[in-house]
């Protein structure tokens, strides 16, 4: 019944999407209860920001500008026509939120390095900024000194614009070679204390909606070709690094050299109908395997290139969008890849569904299916983003299955709120946390390979084209004051709960699960009153002192000038 209906459903709100895997079983690993355990000895806790997100100083100190940039100063470009320009000051309050990530007592904090802050136009021949090298070695200097262990992602979507003018940005080959140098001067300035370096987080987004969808910059809408050219050069660019880094750094600096994916799970509606699981497996074969396939088998995902191909030849070409990578291309990529970061936030339904002959190709249209969600499942903040811990299981399990095991990190987690008030008491994210987290012990149980957690994120920051109406931070930040005070939610205490636990001890070890749960809500209710009642008095005292005293120094001041005038007439 419950299957019929949401078949039923699916007719009037399916919306499109792609796929995911061979031999994987679907049937298997369902959604159970909460598992008490706790992680393996060594497990690193941390969490994660972007540079553009939160950096601001967008034109200071020598810094170029990027595609960020220049897409938030377009109007009508983001919500409410806000930018990054100075988003979260954290160009200038490192040390202070350094100071946050010690009160969270995490291990590792993932942070991007901006390309044009230390290279303004993108070209290491043209010019190099000594000045945005010396902030990146000031902030991982500073985070070891913590004993935080920096992971650094050399790009989070901040393209230097020179490159997307001169170039077209990631549509051009070119790409690759300016990047490897930008890569090899990153490895030759911080290498000797970076150990854990990302090529790309999250290339999906940059290809499908900075080259297909234009909602992202640089804001082109290439349909049909734009994305799959795009993320062609992003996974060749990514092999060249790692074989940079594997000729040149490795030996000398013993570090390691991955890619950041994020991609949802694709649950079939019917696990027991071919169909679904058909649908099922393209949907992240379309997402994921994008780029973990090459990665890790040497080629584009078979489905992919069937469906693609399929299309193109509906269209009349000659040959398919989706470009080819030749054999050697394909040795070159192939195993280039120390870790595998995952991003992953929320959970689809997927089903078959075919489109008519559409003259006008499209990646959403490319795999035939529609994808949607459970009325029931949460839905604390945007709509896209609903909580549905158990894909997670099972999206860890399915890159254990094709791609070997590999060693993963999870490099992004989390669920923002759209309020606009003070959201100090985050229940749902505690919710979130606690759900998403466990599915990942579980799945460690299953033998998965996963080694570290990033809950995403630090701050309450910049959010692309959404600007500042979506919240991910575990702290609070006031954007309306000049100062940008970070607060605490409720969220901090509980996840600095779970590094210290280092998971979900047993409950008698510790204390019931009524009680676990009991406590936090205890404490979200002492955080809304106590962070409310500090941000009252905090906006008291900057109205005192930016207000107050000195109309009263000016009072002062007048009432003297009055006093000694009348002192002057009275004696002359």
């Amino acid at each position: 019944m419950r299957r019929d209906a949401l078949r039923c459903w699916a007719v009037l709100v399916a919306v499109m999407a792609p796929s995911v895997a061979e031999d994987f079983p679907w049937t298997k690993n369902n959604p159970g209860s909460f598992y008490y355990g706790t992680f393996p000895a060594g497990f690193l806790w941390g969490v994660g920001s972007s540079a553009y997100q939160t950096e601001g100083a967008w034109d200071r100190d020598g810094k170029g500008p990027s595609i960020w940039d220049a897409f938030s100063h377009s109007q009508g470009r983001v919500l409410g026509n806000e930018t990054g320009d100075s988003a979260c000051d954290g160009y200038y309050r490192v040390k202070d939120d350094i100071q946050l990530l010690k009160e969270l007592k995490v291990n590792h904090y993932l942070l991007s390095i901006s390309w044009p802050r230390i290279m303004p136009t993108g070209i290491k021949a043209e010019q190099l900024n000594e000045k945005g090298i010396q902030f990146y070695n000031d902030t991982i200097n500073s985070l070891l000194e913590n004993n935080i262990t920096p992971i650094v992602s050399l790009y989070h979507w901040d393209l230097p614009q020179a490159l997307q003018e001169k170039y077209g940005g990631w549509q051009n080959i070119s790409m690759i070679n300016y990047f490897n140098d930008y890569a090899n001067l990153c490895f030759e300035k911080f290498g000797d204390r970076v150990k854990h370096w990302i090529t790309f987080s999250n290339p999906w987004v940059m290809a499908e909606q900075g080259y297909e969808t234009g909602e992202h910059a640089p804001g082109l809408k290439l349909g049909g070709c734009g994305a799959y050219k795009a993320a062609h050069h992003i996974i060749k660019t990514h092999a060249k690094v790692w074989h940079s880094y594997n000729s040149t750094w490795r030996r000398e600096q013993r570090g390691m050299v991955g890619i950041s994916l994020t991609s949802a799970w694709g649950e079939p509606v019917d696990p027991h109908s071919q169909t679904d699981r058909d649908a099922a497996e393209r949907y992240i074969q379309f997402h994921l395997g994008w780029f973990a396939n090459p990665i890790y088998r040497g080629d584009y995902p078979e489905v992919m290139k069937n469906y693609v191909g399929k299309k193109s030849a509906q269209q009349g070409l000659g040959t398919s969008r989706l470009p080819t990578f030749s054999v050697q291309e394909k040795t070159y990529i192939k195993g280039t890849s120390d870790f595998l970061g995952i991003g992953h936030f929320t959970t689809r339904y997927v089903l078959q569904k075919s489109f008519p002959f559409l003259q006008v190709s499209s990646y959403h249209t490319d795999p035939d299916l529609a994808e949607l969600v459970d009325p029931s499942w949460p839905a604390p903040g945007p709509k896209w983003l609903y909580s549905v811990p158990w894909g997670f299981r099972r999206l860890l399990n399915f890159i254990k299955t094709q791609y070997g095991n590999p060693l993963i990190y999870v490099t992004e987690n989390g669920v923002s709120e759209t309020m606009q008030c003070s959201q100090l008491c985050d229940e749902w994210r505690i919710q979130y946390l606690k759900g998403y987290i466990n599915e990942i012990l579980k799945a460690l149980n299953d033998g998965v390979n996963v080694k570290g957690y990033t809950a995403w994120s630090l701050l309450d920051k910049f959010e692309w084209n959404k600007g500042f109406s979506e919240r991910f931070g575990l702290y609070h930040i006031d954007f309306k004051n000049k100062n940008k005070p970070r607060y605490p939610k409720a969220s901090v205490d509980y996840y600095k709960k779970i590094i210290s636990a280092n998971g979900f001890p047993n409950p008698r070890e510790v204390m019931s699960a009524a009680n676990f749960d009991f406590f936090f809500s205890f404490m979200c209710k002492y955080h809304i009153e106590f962070q409310e009642t500090t941000y009252s008095l905090i906006t008291h005292m900057e109205m005192v002192t930016e207000i107050v005293l000195p109309t009263v120094f000016t009072l002062c001041i007048l009432i003297s000038i009055v006093l000694l005038i009348f002192y002057l007439r009275n004696h002359s």
